[in-house]
Formats: C-alpha cells, structure tokens, sequence
C-alpha cells in the first residue's frame, strides 16, 4: 500500500510539474506598445514563462496546443480599453541591499572596511523579502540591476535580476552584469574623513590603474601558466579574479561619475585599459554633450527626482535625461533605488518628458535601452515573440501620476492583479 501511494503521488507531482510548465494564458483585445515593433492591437499567447505569439486571434493557437499537450487551465485576461507594455527596467538601483525600513541591519550595499573591494558580488546581501520588491512590480518595474553602493573605488559585481521571487538565486537574470566604481565625493567622504586614501581624486585614478594593472599581470600570469607546463600558476586572488571579466570585455565598468571632470576620468582611465565603461548617473552631462556623443559610452542617467544634497549636484536637473536624447544619445533613466522608491520609475520618466524628453524615447530609456546596456535584451525590454512573458497592463498612460497597473505579468505569471 505504501509503494502505491509513493507511485500515486509521484505521478500526481510529475502531471503537476508539466502543467505548471506548460500554462497557456493569453491577453486580448489591448493596445500593445511592443517598443521595438510599434504599436499594436493584438493578442498575446503565453505558454510558460516565454511569448510565442503576438497576433489579431490567437484562438486557432490555442486549440492547436490545447489539443496536443497537457496543460493547466486556461487564463484569459480582457484587456479591451488598456494600454500593455513591457515590465519596465531599472538600469541602477539597490534593490535589496538597503531594506526598509531599517539602520545598519538591513544595510548591506557598501563594505566601508577597504576602498578596492571587487570580489564582492551582491548577489550575497539582496534581501528579496524586503517589501520594496512587490512594490517595484505593483508599479510596473519588472527587472533591475542591483548594484553595489558607492563608498569604494571599487564596489564589486552588480547584477540584474527579475524583482518577483523569494530566492534570489532564481530570479537572476545574468549574474555579473558590471563591475562598480566610483569618483569623487562618495569615496573620498567615507575615506578621507579617517585619514585614509583616497582623499582626493587624484588617489581614486591611482587605485583604479593600481588594481587594473595588478589585474592584467595576473591574467597574463594564468595564460603562461595555462600554455606552459613549466610556467608556475599564480597564487589565487580573489579580487584580481573578479577583474578578468572586465579585462575580457565580457562586462562593463560601471562608473558612479556625477561631475564632468569624474565623467572624463571614468572614460580616460577604460581608454587606457580598453575596457568597457557606461557612466552612471552622469548629473553633468548636459553640459557636455558633444564630447558625450564623440565618446559614445552609455549613459544611465538619474536619479533626477532628489535633493541636491552634496556639492557634485549642483547642477542636477530634469532637462539632462532629454538634452541627451535629443541630441542623439539612446538613454537609460534610473531611480538609484532607494535614494528614489523604485515604483516611481515611470514618474522620472514623464517628469523628463516633462522637461523636454520625447515621450518614445523615455519609454526606451526605461525598457530596451537599459535591456542592451545590461546584456538582457534578448529576453526582456519589449514585447516580442521568444522573449520573456514580463507584462504590465496599464489603465492609463504610464507617464501620468493618475495612472494604474493593472496587471504584472513576470515569467509569465500573474504576480500582481489590481
């Protein structure tokens, strides 16, 4: 009897797991902004986690899969009257590391014992419990990097991640996205204050070209080594092994660079060392236009709904995001979460277009744009077929304070219903 039970229960999990896998929802009857392939009026056919059909009637679809696979019930959302958009994304935040709510116990994003901290991945102390998450896909923000904060030069390994889920490790997307360094005021308060380097800018350049350089040794070391058998390995270091994907170009520096002269520090110092750079933040950067599009670095711009609260942001202002865009450059908007709560992103957005931002491009700069400067944009930053279900069903123009999310749909799972 026992044995029985076993198989029965077995096979009750087996025909569970197949449905779970195999779920059929569709969405009719909305307005889809695909971002990539304009504007439709269509349905949308999900199985499982990915998109497989985005047409006028998908019913004969339907009845195809239906007849010849096993599948749990269907789901139908109505969608007549709404506007559908991709899950949105956050390029910049740190989401997780700084929980709600809390002081010291929940703070988790700056390792405030040694500026050059690269091996430090935060993957170790995002807290996906933190209620912050479900209010990021209530608002309509499906993904996000997460990164480390900005007290070191070097901050470690950031990484982009799906904002629903209960175990990180699940909810990665690709893991790492970037590796985090800083200028100017954030490294040289928290060190220089106690008499330690760096205290001026000149000691931020020297450690990164110290450790990059340090870098390139040991992995022109480990090819010796792996050429020729009598060539000795190099003793293992942590932080130079967490360098080797930013020497391969296989990731980007990420640089926290408000100020002008920070911005062109970040981009002298990746020419020297011909790496990747994207420039995050970028207060300034309306006041170097030109010299932006002639280096053509990505640019992640925000958070722009904040105080000025140091001197670097002097001249923070909502009409950077679209004097950039206009001039060219493709974008990414930020929140900085929780500098600003990551629901607001889509606000930032309609503020910046506000202050001059075409509306199409704000909405790039908070799905596709971010998707390709994080390496994802194979599977989120617009509704295609092939890509994953993450969709959001709006009442209204995101852009507008008025504005509801409806529905938020990530892996195609109905995470949020209003």
């Amino acid at each position: 009897l026992d044995i029985k039970c076993l198989k029965i229960r077995l096979i009750i999990n087996i025909e569970n797991k197949i449905r779970l896998e195999d779920k059929v929802l569709v969405i009719k009857n909305g307005t889809i902004n695909t971002i990539t392939e304009g504007i439709k009026k269509s349905d949308i056919l999900i199985k499982g986690k990915k998109i497989i059909a985005i047409k006028e009637d998908v019913e004969p679809l339907i009845s195809e899969i239906e007849s010849n696979e096993v599948t749990e019930a269907l789901e139908v959302i109505d969608a007549e009257g709404k506007l559908i958009f991709p899950g949105f994304i956050d390029a910049h935040t740190h989401l997780g590391l700084w929980e709600d709510g809390m002081g010291m116990e929940g703070a988790d994003g700056n390792e405030e014992t040694d500026p050059i901290t690269p091996q430090l991945n935060v993957i170790d102390g995002i807290n996906p419990m933190d209620r912050t998450f479900k209010e990021a896909y209530q608002g309509g923000v499906t993904s996000v990097c997460t990164t480390p904060g900005s007290a070191n030069v070097m901050g470690g390994q950031a990484i982009a991640i799906k904002t629903f889920g209960k175990r990180i490790d699940k909810m990665v997307i690709k893991n790492p996205v970037a590796s985090k360094i800083a200028f100017g005021e954030n490294p040289k308060s928290c060190y220089g204050n106690e008499d330690n380097t760096p205290q001026t800018r000149m000691a931020i350049a020297a450690l990164l070209r110290e450790n990059l350089r340090k870098a390139e040794e040991y992995l022109h070391d480990l090819k010796d080594s792996e050429e020729d058998e009598e060539v000795d390995k190099p003793e293992y270091d942590i932080k130079l092994e967490a360098l080797i994907p930013v020497l391969k170009k296989e990731i980007p520096l990420k640089a926290h660079a408000h100020r002008a002269d920070d911005m062109f520090t970040a981009i002298r110092i990746a020419q020297e060392f011909d790496l990747k750079l994207t420039l995050d933040h970028c207060t300034e950067g309306h006041l170097i236009v030109d010299e932006l599009l002639e280096e053509n670095y990505p640019l992640i711009v925000g958070p722009s709904l904040s105080e000025r609260s140091k001197i670097e942001l002097r001249n923070l202002t909502f009409e950077t995001a679209g004097i950039l865009s206009n001039a060219g450059k493709d974008i990414c908007l930020m929140t900085d979460h929780p500098v600003i709560p990551l629901q607001y992103l889509p606000i930032c957005a309609g503020l910046a277009v506000k202050y001059g931002m075409k509306q199409e491009k704000a909405l790039e700069a908070i799905t596709i744009n971010p998707a390709k400067v994080l390496g994802i944009d194979d599977r989120v930053g617009s509704i295609e077929v092939g890509k994953d279900a993450d969709i959001v069903i709006w009442d209204g123009n995101p852009f507008e304070i008025q504005s509801n999310v409806l529905y938020t749909i990530i892996d195609g799972k109905v995470v949020y219903k209003r």
